[in-house]
Parts: C-alpha cells; structure tokens; sequence
C-alpha cells in the first residue's frame, strides 16, 4: 500500500517510508567502498591511499546535487503541502536543470585544477600521479553524480522512495561488476583506472534513469517541465541546502586535515587505516542521512499543511529511533572492528591492527551522530536554513577540527581518532539547545 506525505505516521509507516532512503543512502556510500576494496586487495597499498587521499576532493565537487536536493525539496514538498502541484514542478525542473549544468561547471574546474589540488592535500611522486589517474575519469561523470544526489531527495518528495532505492541498487551493482571484471582482468598499472571507470559508468546510470523517469509521463507527484528562471527559488534553495553542502564540503574538508595529520603522525598506513574507518563510517552515517532524507519531505508537508500535532509526533519518534540506531551501529562497530580490518588491509598485519585500534575508538562516535544529523535536516525541512547551517557548520568543521589539530598533541595518533567523539558530543548539546529554542516558533513541542 502506497504511503502518502498527508498520512498519519506511525513508527512502522516511518521506518517503511524511510527505509528505502536509508538504503540508498547506503548503496550510494557503496560506490566508494567498492572502489577501494578492489583497489587495495588488487592494485595496492599506494593506489589504495590515492583514491582515499583525493575522495574528499571528488565529494566536495558533488555536494550541489546534495545542496539543491534537500534544499529544493523542502521547497516543493511544501507547495505541494499548500496544494500548488504545477508551481511544485515547475521549482523541480528548475533545480534539476540548475544542478547539471553547475555539475559541467564544477566538472570543468576540476580538472583544470586537479594536479595542484592533489599536490596541496599531501600527494607527491607515486601517490600524485595515482590521485591524478583516479580523479580524472571520475570527474568526467560529476554532471551526472550531481543529478543522482539531486534525485536521492525527490524521489521521496514524489512517493516514490522504492524507485529511487531501486536506481541506486542498479547503479551500485553496475558499480561492483565493473570494478571486479576491471581490477582482477587488467594489467597492474591499469587497474586503478578500471576502478575509476567503473564509478564512473554507475553514477551516469544513477543520474539519467531518474531523467528518463520525470522526463514522461508518470503515476508520481512529480513530472519534469520547461524549467523558468527563478532566481530568489535558487537561493531559497541554497540557503535551505546550505546545511547539507557545509556539512559535506566541511566532512571533505576535515577528511583532507585528518589525512595530513595522519601522514605526519603515521605516513601512508595512517591514510590507508583512516580510509577503512571512513568506508564504515559512511555506511553508518549514511544511514542516518538516509532517514533524515526519507522523513524531511513529511516535516515539509506537514509544515505546509500547519499540521502541528503530525510535526510534533515526528520528531518525537525520530529522536527515539535515531537513538536506538546509534546504540545498535556502535555495537557493530565495535564488533566488527577486526575482521573489518583483515577485509582491507588483512594483507598488511602492521596496518590491520593500526586500522582495528583506531576503529574501536572511532565505533564511539556513531552513538551521537545521529541526532545532530537529523536536527540539521529536521530545520532544512522547516525551512530554516540557517539554524540548520549553524548545526552543520559547527558540528562537521568548527568542533572537528579543533578537536584533530588539538588531541593529537596529548594522545597521538589515538587523538585522531578521538576526535570525531568529541566533536559529535559536543554537537549534540548544540542541536539540543536549538531544538528547545526554535519549539514555540514551529509549534512541534
């Protein structure tokens, strides 16, 4: 049975209605994952810390379909809640239409500038060369990688969370076949760029599937126009979207600190020991994302609507379910630390326990992160782009890199990986303060 944004949700009828979300969230973390499987156990040690080494780069290129995603959709899920379908599609086309040609643009820019980039992040000799063969080809399809974040939003706001769930596992999968058939059969030297090739391919498959969806006619709320120029639209969206694209350029950001520390207090193992903590913790924080995702469109509509009791019953039972996701992720981290570890770097026993100590530590972090990520999504939803910012801002760049550039002069190396804790802890207290101070204003307390 379809679930519709007007419906009253109970916790079943959200975690169904998320769930497809949650796993696209997820199968998109995949990509990378996959990536640096095959590179390390098929290519090596160097190409492995390469594709972590420049990941950050290629994600931060990205994060406008993230942007324009969130941001925009908490714009047409409310015209929709307010009973306006044609404006609705009208601002969809429009955001779709802006977010590719800015991906052709950021595309561009990327490769005129990728050797001095990699070069600044730490990269030289060997390792440049592969951060530089890696990023190109992935670079060639960011217009479409843009799009397929755009549309991991929209498919939700049109009911359709299935179908997008069901465009990313297709992608993924294109993904994980590539990068077997291209890694184990290439010659060594060429293995790294199969592996580039093969995202590649899969993330074009993720962004025009959704195109030639919207593009026809179809049984969702949502349908592609003639897009017209709206400029106060763009920046509405942008600035409700600023949450989710500081939090991304300010998670690349920080992933490009940690790297310089890591190879000043641990060389290339600490760089290959944090890229295997980073794949768990995307999987795990994309979990998160993709519930807050999955439920935004609800808090959106039910805003538009001025349903107030329906907005207060969300959040409280989003709360308690991000609570017990975060209980239940730090429990497998945990567990699953060491044999995570061999998955990767089993071939390397120095750098596995490096990256089995560091994960222990590391496994803390996913108890809190929940909760600040779905407060910052919860006022991109209402239409608060700047509280959400706020959130964002502080929790993924002020507080983390405080705590990376200062713990590691008392701890070590275990400073390092400390210090996502206590940056989420302290983002907690900050998005609890906001959710008590902002509760009069929305009417959800």
């Amino acid at each position: 049975m379809t679930i519709r944004l007007s419906d009253h949700f109970t916790y079943s009828r959200l975690i169904r209605f998320a769930i497809p979300s949650i796993g696209t969230m997820i199968f998109t973390s995949v990509y990378s994952i996959v990536d640096g499987y095959f590179v390390s156990n098929f290519a090596g040690k160097t190409p492995f810390a390469a594709v972590n080494l420049i990941m950050p780069f290629l994600l931060i290129m990205a994060t406008a379909g993230f942007m324009f995603g969130t941001g925009g959709s908490a714009i047409v899920a409310a015209k929709l809640g307010e009973g306006k379908p044609e404006k609705a599609n009208e601002y969809f086309s429009l955001f779709v239409t802006v977010t590719f040609l800015l991906g052709v643009v950021l595309g561009i820019l990327g490769q005129l500038f990728l050797r001095r980039i990699a070069a600044a992040m730490g990269a030289e000799g060997e390792l440049l060369e592969d951060c530089v063969r890696y990023a190109r080809i992935v670079l060639l399809s960011l217009p479409f990688f843009c799009l397929q974040m755009l549309f991991q939003s929209f498919f939700v706001t049109a009911e359709k969370p299935k179908l997008g769930l069901y465009v990313t596992f297709a992608s993924g999968f294109a993904n994980m076949i590539l990068d077997a058939v291209l890694c184990m059969s290439l010659p060594l030297q060429y293995r790294l760029a199969g592996a580039a090739l093969a995202t590649a391919v899969s993330e074009v498959i993720g962004g025009v599937v959704p195109l030639l969806f919207f593009g026809r006619k179809n049984d969702s709320l949502l349908r592609l126009t003639k897009p017209k120029y709206d400029g106060r639209a763009i920046l509405k969206a942008c600035t409700n979207g600023s949450s989710e694209f500081m939090s991304n350029v300010a998670f690349s950001i920080v992933g490009i600190l940690y790297n310089l520390q890591l190879l000043k207090y641990a060389g290339e193992n600490g760089v290959a020991a944090y890229g295997v903590m980073m794949y768990v913790s995307m999987i795990f924080s994309a979990a998160f994302v993709g519930y807050s995702v999955g439920t935004a469109p609800i808090v959106s509509f039910n805003q538009g609507a001025e349903n107030y009791e329906e907005l207060k019953s969300l959040l409280s039972k989003s709360l308690k379910l991000v609570g017990l996701f975060g209980i239940g992720m730090t429990l497998f981290g945990e567990i699953l630390a060491g044999p995570l570890a061999s998955l990767f770097v089993g071939y390397d026993s120095e750098l596995m326990a490096l990256t089995a100590s560091g994960l222990r530590i590391y496994s803390v972090s996913f108890l809190l992160m929940g909760f600040s990520i779905f407060a910052s999504s919860f006022f991109t939803a209402l239409n608060d782009g700047l509280t959400s910012a706020l959130i964002s801002f502080l929790r993924t760049l002020v507080f983390e890199v405080a705590a990376v550039l200062l713990l590691p002069l008392i701890l070590g190396i275990n400073g390092i990986w400390s210090a996502v804790i206590v940056a989420e802890l302290m983002a907690v207290i900050l998005s609890a303060v906001f959710l008590w101070a902002k509760k009069d204003r929305y009417h959800y307390a």
